[in-house]
């Protein structure tokens, strides 16, 4: 029985690890970038991205990352490159789905949230605080889903785009 392509090879592994490195390196530094700009702590920052994305969100958008950053360090000669080029554009896609998916679920939680409910002056405030929080899940998964997509697609068009040849000017190939 043939298995995905690359997975024989020990090259996979080390792929692996290239792109857990660089998923990790860019974890730490948009930690850091958000510890800096928010003024809280490290601790902080977590403890707010799992309150309003949601450990699935999370969890999910970092196996996409990891799936686009294997694929951009594989070796551009490998026999299986263009397989993993490939995978790698589909997880790209797929974290921009991820992303709007989880908008629209936000949405309408926060929709929901307001369904059946009476509306009066002791009620509102807690309403209110539940449809921002949820639309907050909603526009965030947003924000960070949809830029980190185009910056892994960029890396892979980009680095596929570098290991092709050039052609001489007048050639037709």
């Amino acid at each position: 029985m043939k298995g995905l392509p690359g997975f024989a090879s020990s090259g996979l592994a080390l792929s692996i690890l290239r792109g857990g490195s660089a998923l990790l390196g860019g974890v730490v530094l948009a930690l850091a970038l958000a510890s800096a700009l928010s003024g809280q702590g490290p601790d902080a920052v977590l403890r707010w991205a799992f309150d309003i994305l949601g450990g699935g969100f999370i969890v999910l958008l970092l196996t996409l990352s990891l799936v686009a950053l294997t694929a951009w360090a594989r070796p551009s000669g490998a026999a299986d490159a263009r397989w993993w080029a490939e995978a790698g554009m589909q997880a790209t896609n797929g974290i921009a789905a991820l992303a709007l998916t989880y908008t629209l679920l936000g949405i309408s939680l926060g929709i929901e949230s307001l369904a059946g409910q009476p509306l009066d002056a002791h009620s509102a405030p807690v309403l209110i605080m539940d449809l921002t929080r949820r639309f907050s899940m909603a526009f965030m998964t947003t924000v960070i889903g949809l830029p980190l997509s185009t910056l892994l697609r960029s890396m892979l068009l980009v680095s596929a785009a570098r290991s092709k040849p050039v052609s001489k000017m007048g050639d037709p190939s």
